[in-house]
């Protein structure tokens, strides 16, 4: 589903036109979503480059993908790493980003007797005043504030953006990022990547964003806590229009799910979303929380900013499979993917009218021939040869060998670490990966 805001009233095309990319949160799953929904755009827009825009906004789990490509890191490299696996010098884990987040239950665990003795003793004080509500209040504090460790998180960004030239530092970017999270302590959005904030580090930054309360626990940076950046608000899109941007890409993967539109399409679904359980009901209500914000900055983004345009991807209401799977699921993610794909495809070519002047006010074009055709997201990447996987294949091996010999370094002072030669696999003429 494309949702369209046109300047007006509309600007004629120069010679240089600023674009902004914002991209929203929704778990593994929506991030996977996003990723098919980017790689469908840059494949059927002709003169777009999702790692060369002027501007990048992540808000969560988008926050990951907005990264990578303010570092370069293209939307097929990015295909590669997340989803086909045989990405040449990154290797992703899904269960490193699912790993329980053991010190948080110790930490909490640890307070056990305390709140126990000062139960009893507010107890012993007042026994005729203690409330069931007053003892959960209180045995409140023993629960963890996250199920995972969000420290691997921050871990897999900071070591893949250690390589190829890229960089974990704001400052040091050839494009404006921004990553928004919301200080827990006054409810209030952040742009990490602007002045004053700058100094953080980028992976340190995401992993604040993508603090989902109940998921991952809230993360401490200068002596505040920060949680997820989707609390605030949907997009943040403003960030990329205060760069004074004439296009903004949005991508958004959580729309509240329509089942009379579902059922009128002959999909079968339960009668009604209540027998899914509390699980159905939360994530309906989150879904439709966040569209009502969505739909407000809409509103709010064409009248502060009425000389630029606006283009959002979102997800169809009546998709029952991606509204059925768990958003926290990563066994899902290249079917989801392919889904954002096909979709995002359809809709651009459904749209083509009202999107054909849009896009040429910034020097782009629909594929309308590509359009045409049937194409899946494994058909877009560029042919990996047998050498680079080859090539990938050794790039695992000296970063298995480098982890080694630093712990051997560990165990003894004298002991020095040889320099590790770099991998670089070979790439396709026509692959866009970085490098």
């Amino acid at each position: 589903m494309l949702l369209l805001n046109a300047a007006h009233p509309p600007r004629g095309k120069r010679e240089r036109q600023r674009i902004g990319l914002a991209i929203a949160g929704g778990g593994p799953i929506g991030a996977m979503w996003e990723l098919g929904a980017l790689r469908a755009l840059e494949d059927s827009i002709v003169g777009l480059d999702l790692d060369t825009l002027d501007v990048y906004v992540g808000v969560s789990s988008g926050s990951f993908l907005a990264a990578g490509l303010a570092n370069g890191i293209s939307t097929v490299e990015m295909t590669r790493i997340f989803l086909t696996g045989d990405s040449a010098d990154i290797p992703f884990r899904p269960e490193d980003f699912m790993r329980p987040a053991v010190l948080e239950y110790v930490k909490h665990a640890a307070t056990l007797p305390r709140a126990f003795l000062e139960w009893v003793w507010a107890a012993a004080r007042n026994p005729f005043d203690t409330r069931l509500s007053d003892v959960l209040l209180r045995m409140g504090s023993l629960l963890p504030t996250g199920m995972f460790d969000n420290d691997s998180v921050e871990g897999f960004l900071r070591r893949v953006l250690a390589k190829d030239g890229r960089t974990n530092d704001f400052r040091a970017l050839q494009r404006k990022l921004y990553v928004v999270a919301v200080e827990l302590d006054s409810g209030k959005a952040v742009r990490f990547g602007s002045p004053g904030l700058d100094h953080v580090p980028i992976s340190r930054a995401v992993e604040a964003s993508a603090a989902l309360p109940g998921l991952y626990p809230p993360v401490k940076i200068g002596g505040r806590w920060y949680v997820d950046g989707a609390l605030a608000r949907t997009l943040h899109a403003s960030a990329a229009f205060d760069e004074g941007v004439s296009l903004v890409l949005g991508v958004n993967p959580l729309v509240p799910f329509d089942a009379d539109l579902a059922q009128a399409a002959g999909r079968r679904i339960p009668d009604t979303l209540a027998r899914g359980g509390l699980p159905g009901v939360l994530s309906q209500t989150f879904r439709t929380l966040l569209t009502s914000r969505m739909q407000t900055g809409l509103s709010k983004y064409a009248h502060n900013y009425p000389r630029a345009d606006m283009v959002l991807v979102e997800p169809h209401p009546d998709d029952v499979e991606l509204f059925f799977t768990n958003i926290f699921s990563y066994t899902q993610r290249v079917r989801i993917a392919e889904l954002a794909f096909r979709t995002t495809r359809h809709d651009l070519a459904a749209r083509a009218a009202e999107l054909t002047p849009l896009l040429a006010r910034h020097g782009l074009a629909l594929d309308m021939e590509r359009l045409a055709t049937a194409r899946t997201l494994h058909a877009s990447l560029p042919v990996y040869t047998g050498a680079a996987r080859s090539a990938a294949a050794l790039a695992d091996a000296l970063d298995e060998l480098d982890s080694a010999l630093r712990q051997r370094r560990t165990r003894g002072p004298r002991s020095r670490r040889p320099r590790r030669p770099k991998a670089t696999p070979p790439r396709d003429e026509g692959s866009h990966a970085a490098g």
